[in-house]
């Protein structure tokens, strides 16, 4: 190996600011331990295997290996920019030394040095990723309940800059796949239009989009929700916050670097139609992710229990017109589309107060806990969905709906209720 070349691959492991072998190098230098270990990590996902395998290649000097595995790369995806910006770097490197991933580059404008740091960013990031412990074992600490028709539920982490792809087994939760994804050139926590930041809370993904869009968008796009409820109500603003692919010359774009949307390839775009399709996939968007091994997460399915049992009393008290008992349900920072929570319980009263004899029954409940206790300001607050059917002497309805509930001094309460 050229003297120059291992000066490259020292500085650029500096670079990417982490230490990548928890191994030693003969192990590497056979191929097994690094092939087992991602085909563990990365079995769904070959253009992330080859990037991570090319970079561990030339960490260990195995720059012929490298070449090969970057070329293969570059065949599987021809727009990976990333890649081309690693085989240039090996290319060069035989002639001179190399300070950084990308160091290859001559051409010293802003927007090219710009367009450098984001890609040694994706290339950390990545990195990090399959330097981290797996979360294929592992779920979320969130509160999640699916309905039979919701087939799975998406969870973004900001941080990691990943999708993590949940089913619906059984009513419980199984992990299906996971993905990079770019999100805002900002951050995270949208609070105004143009802020480029992506928002965190609980989300809908509605049907793709059938009207033609700019090829920004690539393969598709599927929006969602927000503003939400309780974004509106916390004054944010803004729209057009969506999933959408990557244009027909990028295969991805760097961890920061879309105008508030979740970014992903095509081909994963691609591989989440068939799920994002039927508009009705609930979409996590979180900062502040724990994860619980399996085993560990029984804790949950208590924390259900008692919010549905909070959700019956409330059903309840509302049909033996117990006004009082009814409105102990509100938290006193309850809010809906005609106002606060006296103009509620004044207008609650004055329905009640003729004591009408009501049937109603609730049904598909699910239920999301809502992320980023840091955005909101109040602890533990979960989405709940539900089909309600109402009959009374004057009034046969069926609707969707929608509650915000707050767990305010071990006592769940409704914060919001609408229309879903």
């Amino acid at each position: 190996m050229h003297t120059n070349l291992k000066l490259t691959v020292l500085k650029s492991v500096a670079i990417l600011g982490c230490v990548l072998l928890p191994w030693n190098a003969t192990a590497v230098n056979h191929g097994s331990m690094t092939d087992l270990l991602l085909t563990q990590k990365f079995g769904k996902s070959l253009v992330e295997s080859l990037l991570v395998k090319s970079l561990l290649e030339i960490a260990q000097g195995n720059t012929k290996q490298a070449f090969g595995t970057v070329n293969e790369l570059i065949r599987t995806a021809p727009n990976f920019k990333l890649a081309y910006l690693i085989r240039g770097d090996l290319l060069t490197a035989q002639g001179r030394p190399i300070e950084a991933i990308g160091g290859a580059s001559t051409n010293s404008s802003k927007s090219n040095d710009e367009m450098i740091e984001g890609l040694r960013d994706e290339a950390r990031t990545r990195i990090d990723y399959y330097r981290s412990d797996k979360k294929t074992n592992q779920l979320p600490n969130l509160l999640i309940k699916l309905t039979d028709e919701q087939t799975h539920v998406i969870v973004v982490d900001t941080v990691k800059s990943r999708l993590y792809l949940y089913k619906n087994v059984d009513g419980g939760l199984e992990y299906a796949a996971d993905y990079y994804v770019t999100i805002g050139k900002n951050g995270a926590g949208k609070q105004t239009q143009g802020d480029k930041r992506t928002p965190l809370g609980v989300y809908f993904a509605g049907k793709k989009l059938t009207q033609p869009l700019a090829d920004m968008y690539g393969d598709g796009a599927y929006p969602l929700n927000y503003p939400n409820e309780l974004d509106q109500h916390q004054n944010k603003n803004g729209f057009g916050i969506w999933l959408h692919g990557t244009p027909t010359n990028t295969y991805s774009r760097p961890p920061r670097a879309s105008d508030g949307c979740v970014v992903l390839s095509n081909p994963d775009l691609n591989a989440l139609a068939p799920i994002l399709q039927s508009g009705k996939i609930p979409v996590i968007i979180s900062d502040n992710i724990e994860w619980l091994n399996k085993d560990k997460s029984d804790f949950q399915s208590e924390e259900q229990k008692t919010l549905a049992e909070a959700i019956d009393d409330w059903r309840q008290d509302w049909v033996v017109q117990d006004t009082d008992k009814y409105l102990s349900h509100y938290s006193e920072q309850f809010f809906y589309n005609g106002g606060r929570y006296q103009k509620w319980a004044d207008y609650k009263r004055g329905i009640q107060s003729a004591k009408p004899k009501v049937s109603i029954n609730i049904n598909d409940i699910s239920m999301f806990s809502y992320p980023s206790v840091q955005q909101t300001g109040q602890d533990n607050i979960v989405v709940v969905n539900f089909e309600q059917d109402f009959r009374s002497p004057t009034l046969q309805n069926k609707m969707r709906k929608r509650q915000y509930w707050i767990n305010e001094n071990n006592q769940w309460k409704i914060i919001y209720e609408g229309a879903a």
